[in-house]
């Protein structure tokens, strides 16, 4: 599998994308998962200049920003960090068309952050409904477009306060045994789903730390070089990716839907944590985030495993992904216990925007790796 095919292989899952649904979100939802696959075919765009995916992302947030630049299907006051997602996407289109609707969509986006609830640390909390609870999940959400907006149309001051989010973090959810982080940390330690003593969630789920990582390599391009934190998320970053080297399958290097306990019955190799995970290792290795010691020389292999694992075409030609866990979370209406049990009972489906997103943005990445980082000595197992 040479880095070709993960050119043909994006531009083959966004014709999928837009022939199924040329309206990303048939129900008019604010969904994050929609804007990961809308950032995917952005990349996609910007890697072949194919302005039939730069088309789609503005078609389809079109339908949501309107004349004056307003998102009605989006609400401030419910102080979703999920709902900030989208806006990363906004910003790229602000950048290629200059229309002022999407600024002022994204400056709406950018004003919850000002309002957003914190943990007493200053980390941002992942809802308004999940008080003090701060979720991996929610670096992605919040504060990669909070790194964009403020290298691209704000005040770089704000990096800091981007980096205290990743420090926070790992302060707080990093298991010291595994270099793994935890799902997610209740401050006040009264969830049902938590370590009463330490607040943290009971196991290490892949896609949160697929989104943790897809999270770090993305914010530290925002970072310039004379930042100091720079260097200090480029070692999370590290710390992350060589926790997760440890907990690889054997066979295939992919990563299971709990990642620490790839031997235990009903666990399985899940599409959206491994795309994120080898999207979130080859950026990083392209972008020269990775220690020496902890790179790896078998990209193309986890990658065509990667394709081997999850993905058929159909007779028409259309690409499925396949073995994507559909939900992930804890407490809620259905009091979600955060157990083995739990993580292994939610079904698993093809064609989720969560998995989808995820493996174009590893298919473009793929495709941008040079002749030059291939040449670079990288361990995997």
């Amino acid at each position: 599998m040479n880095v070709a095919n993960g050119l043909i292989l994006a531009k083959m899952t966004c014709d999928t994308v837009a022939t199924r649904k040329p309206e990303i979100n048939p129900k008019m939802k604010w969904e994050y998962e929609d804007g990961v696959v809308l950032e995917g075919f952005f990349q996609l765009y910007k890697q072949t200049g194919d302005k039939q995916y730069l088309n789609y992302v503005k078609y389809n947030l079109d339908l949501f920003v309107d004349g004056t630049g307003n998102i009605p299907k989006y609400s401030l006051s419910e102080f979703n960090i999920d709902h900030i997602n989208n806006g990363k996407v906004l910003i790229d289109l602000y950048e290629e068309t200059k229309d002022e609707r999407y600024k002022k969509a994204v400056d709406l986006l950018r004003s919850q952050l000002d309002q957003h609830p914190r943990t007493s640390e200053g980390s941002f909390w992942h809802k308004y409904i999940y008080p003090y609870q701060v979720w991996l999940d929610g670096l992605y959400m919040g504060s990669v477009f909070y790194a964009k907006y403020a290298h691209i149309l704000g005040n770089t001051e704000d990096l800091d306060d981007v980096l205290q989010q990743f420090v926070l973090c790992e302060k707080n959810l990093r298991d010291q045994d595994s270099g793994l982080l935890y799902h997610a940390w209740d401050e006040k330690k009264v969830q049902p789903w938590c370590d009463k003593n330490t607040g943290l969630s009971p196991n290490f789920w892949g896609r949160s730390m697929g989104w943790f990582v897809m999270a770090l390599v993305d914010v530290i391009e925002y970072f310039p070089q004379s930042h100091s934190g720079r260097e200090t998320l480029i070692q999370i970053y590290n710390r992350a990716i060589s926790a997760l080297m440890e907990v690889q399958d054997e066979k295939t290097g992919l990563w299971y839907q709990v990642l620490d306990k790839g031997d235990k019955p009903g666990n399985y190799l899940e599409a959206s944590a491994s795309s994120m995970i080898v999207y979130a290792i080859q950026k990083g290795r392209r972008l020269g985030y990775l220690n020496t010691a902890g790179h790896y020389d078998r990209a193309q292999f986890v990658y065509s495993k990667l394709v081997e694992s999850f993905n058929t075409i159909t007779k028409e030609n259309l690409v499925n992904v396949n073995k994507i866990c559909y939900v992930g979370g804890l407490g809620g209406v259905d009091q979600r216990d955060g157990s083995y049990a739990y993580y292994i009972s939610e079904p698993i489906v093809a064609n989720d925007h969560k998995g989808v997103g995820p493996f174009i943005l590893a298919s473009v990445e793929m495709a941008k790796v040079s002749v030059a980082s291939e040449a670079q000595t990288i361990k995997l197992m």
